[in-house]
C-alpha cells in the first residue's frame, strides 16, 4: 500500500473548487483593491490563483490587515488563542462587511 500524500492542498477537493456561477477569470476590481492597515478582511481562497494562497485552515477566517509586502498583505488571523501572521495576495481576500 502507498503512503498518503501530505501536500499543502491535501483534502481540498470540495473546498478549493469554484461554484458553477463563480467560474472564469477573477475580476480586476478584486485584484486591484487596496486594503488599508487595520481593515478587517475575510480570507476566501481563490483556487484559480496558486500564488500567495494561505493554508486552507485560514479559509473563511476574519483577519486584520497589518502591513503590505510587495503585492501581498500581511494579515493577522486568530487561531485559538494564538494570533498568526499570514502573507496573502489580494485575490484571496474580501473586505469584511458588518460588525
Amino acid at each position: 500500500m502507498g503512503r498518503k500524500a501530505k501536500g499543502y492542498r491535501r483534502k481540498t477537493r470540495s473546498l478549493l473548487r469554484r461554484k458553477p456561477r463563480e467560474r472564469g477569470k477573477t475580476g480586476l476590481s478584486k485584484i486591484l483593491y487596496e486594503y488599508k492597515p487595520g481593515e478587517k478582511v475575510v480570507v476566501k481562497l481563490d483556487p484559480s490563483v496558486h500564488k500567495g494562497m494561505p493554508h486552507r485552515r485560514f479559509h473563511g477566517r476574519i483577519g486584520v490587515i497589518a502591513d503590505k509586502r510587495g503585492r501581498a498583505y500581511i494579515v493577522n488571523v486568530t487561531q485559538g488563542k494564538a494570533v498568526k501572521e499570514i502573507i496573502v495576495r489580494p485575490e484571496h481576500l474580501k473586505p469584511h462587511v458588518g460588525g
